[in-house]
């Protein structure tokens, strides 16, 4: 029979994400493949010391990600795969960005709470660590391997969840690398597709639309959405947008997204939906830490869908409906007036 959860079990949760981040760092669901390989073999393979690599995967056993086949070899269970950067879907770079930038900046909680600024305010380096990101460009590509990680688990969740049959162009706003708008177009023929971004960001997603085919369809757009969205999409995308942000800096932004949308047309927010009252549920527990996360981080917060619903509306958007999509929902938006 389980036992209930205890404060010390809970407070060796930072030794999980290190087994987890070290065997990614490793390569090590690349390096055992499909078949068990002893942990010498491994050893050679990821340039390890053999006693401490067996102790590793000994504790990725305990997890679920490895399994013991016999004395002395380890296999991937279906779960450790997902650790593989060729796995459909990839959480590998997710694993790294967590364990390479958000388990250092959590470790300043603290100060956060004591004083309600992000880590980067508390460093002295502005209020916006996405603009400061610009000056390190490892961080940014971390930040973008990582945010591409996460959109491709919810891409089959979205196109799905949403009809895009009366779309004919659909901005993807804060778009990225164009994960999210490429997947989308993939599954629309018959759409015309706009990634929206800062300069950084060009590059790859060009990339990324020739590899998809898509580069006739999809076009990339450079700028702020704190200083205008440009026109000609009668749909908008914001995934993990808005959470980042403040009350008033997302007022712009949806100001911005009505000055750039037809009469009519459709604002989709993608976020995770804070509950008006938590419990431990782990999907609760998922969007509160993600709260804390922004706390530390760019100095936004999760928000219930009646905050969602006020900040759209105050900035002429109405209701249409949410939708749940696993641990994010969907809420859809039509512009009022013109």
């Amino acid at each position: 029979m389980d036992q209930p959860v205890s404060v010390y079990d809970l407070v060796q949760s930072h030794r999980i994400t290190a087994l987890i981040y070290a065997a990614a760092k490793l390569n090590l669901a690349e390096a055992i493949g499909a078949d068990a390989k002893s942990a010498a073999e491994l050893a050679r393979l990821v340039d390890a010391d053999e006693s401490a690599l067996r102790r590793l995967l000994v504790g990725l056993t305990t997890l679920g990600l490895c399994r013991h086949v016999d004395r002395d070899r380890f296999a991937m269970t279906d779960l450790g795969r997902r650790l593989d950067e060729i796995a459909d879907p990839s959480l590998k770079d997710w694993v790294l960005f967590e364990g390479e930038m958000l388990l250092q900046s959590w470790s300043g909680l603290v100060e956060s709470v004591r004083t309600g600024k992000t880590a980067a305010q508390l460093r002295g380096d502005g209020d916006d660590r996405y603009a400061a990101m610009s000056n390190t460009p490892q961080s940014t590509r971390l930040f973008n391997a990582a945010m591409v990680s996460l959109t491709r688990t919810l891409v089959p969740k979205i196109v799905t969840a949403y009809d895009f049959a009366a779309a004919r162009i659909v901005m993807d706003l804060g778009g990225g690398t164009g994960e999210l708008i490429g997947g989308v177009l993939r599954h629309n023929p018959h759409l015309q597709g706009i990634a929206f971004d800062l300069a950084r960001c060009e590059a790859e997603a060009r990339a990324h639309f020739d590899r998809l085919g898509i580069a006739g369809r999809c076009r990339f757009v450079a700028g702020s959405f704190f200083e205008a969205v440009p026109g000609g999409a009668d749909t908008i995308l914001m995934k993990s947008i808005l959470h980042n942000w403040k009350d008033d800096r997302c007022e712009t932004i949806l100001k911005n997204c009505w000055n750039a949308l037809p009469s009519g047309g459709a604002l989709v927010v993608i976020e995770r939906i804070m509950p008006e009252s938590v419990t431990t549920d782990p999907q609760d527990r998922s969007c509160v830490m993600s709260d804390l996360n922004m706390l530390r981080g760019p100095g936004g917060c999760e928000r219930t869908e009646a905050e969602y619903c006020r900040l759209a509306v105050l900035n002429g958007f109405a209701l249409v409906g949410t939708t749940g999509i696993g641990s994010f929902s969907l809420i859809q938006f039509r512009k009022v007036g013109s």
